[in-house]
């Protein structure tokens, strides 16, 4: 049986605008990858309502696993929660649920829960809370998109709350093989092999390393025994040292 797909939507305008570096695409891959669902594709749109609302709803509907990040905050441009309500034709407001986490977390802190800090309290009806350690303001899950934070550390965290509740499959072995030879001297071969080892993903990674050429086969796998066969076999091909 095929590992469980998922995707990553990114969310904000600060991503786009390269002011804010994105790292928690690289986390999640890592992370869903030692869980066994395979992560097949990721979007980036900006702070845009009907563009988010588009990207949920055709995501969701293609995935087994939705993964967003960013636009849950306090201000004005987080709109993530009311896009991703009117994606499920869910009615969002403030829950008492989320409302009680943020009450006590301020109340013991010594700051005010305002008007702006509330608004990390609307979650849409029918979602379940998405546990946050770090800075106790929630995500959620509504239907199979799970809703995060942009902090990494944040995102971190909500990531390693929700993982446990998903099903996974196998984890994906990976191995890789450094080739002194550029992607035109290899290319044939790996065509070959990636014929005969069709449950292997083989990459081509080239680098260019003091004037000479190679790359970076990367083999990935469900199966460790067919992965390090794909490799052993290139390996003896060109030469090179497993």
């Amino acid at each position: 049986m095929p590992n469980p797909t998922a995707a990553m939507l990114v969310i904000g305008d600060e991503i786009l605008s390269g002011r804010t570096r994105e790292s928690n695409m690289n986390h999640l891959a890592v992370q869903l990858s030692a869980h066994g669902v395979d992560l097949k594709e990721a979007r980036m749109v900006a702070d845009d309502h009907p563009r988010i609302v588009e990207a949920v709803r055709a995501l969701s509907s293609h995935y087994d696993h939705v993964f967003t990040s960013g636009g849950i905050g306090p201000t004005h441009d987080d709109i993530t929660a009311d896009a991703i309500a009117e994606a499920f034709g869910d009615r969002i407001d403030v829950r008492e649920d989320a409302r009680a986490l943020l009450a006590e977390h301020y109340a013991r802190t010594g700051r005010e829960l305002n008007a702006a800090r509330l608004r990390m309290a609307r979650i849409p009806d029918s979602a379940a809370l998405i546990e946050n350690p770090v800075s106790i303001a929630p995500g959620f899950t509504i239907g199979n998109v799970h809703v995060m934070a942009g902090v990494p550390s944040v995102f971190e965290a909500m990531v390693a709350s929700v993982l446990p509740t998903i099903t996974g499959g196998a984890p994906l072995v990976s191995e890789s093989l450094r080739v002194d030879r550029g992607e035109g001297d290899i290319a044939e071969a790996l065509g070959e092999l990636a014929a005969r080892y069709p449950d292997v993903s083989i990459g081509s990674y080239p680098f260019l390393l003091d004037g000479r050429h190679g790359s970076n086969i990367v083999f990935r796998g469900a199966d460790g025994a067919r992965v390090r066969s794909a490799l052993a076999e290139l390996a003896a091909l060109m030469g090179e040292p497993e």
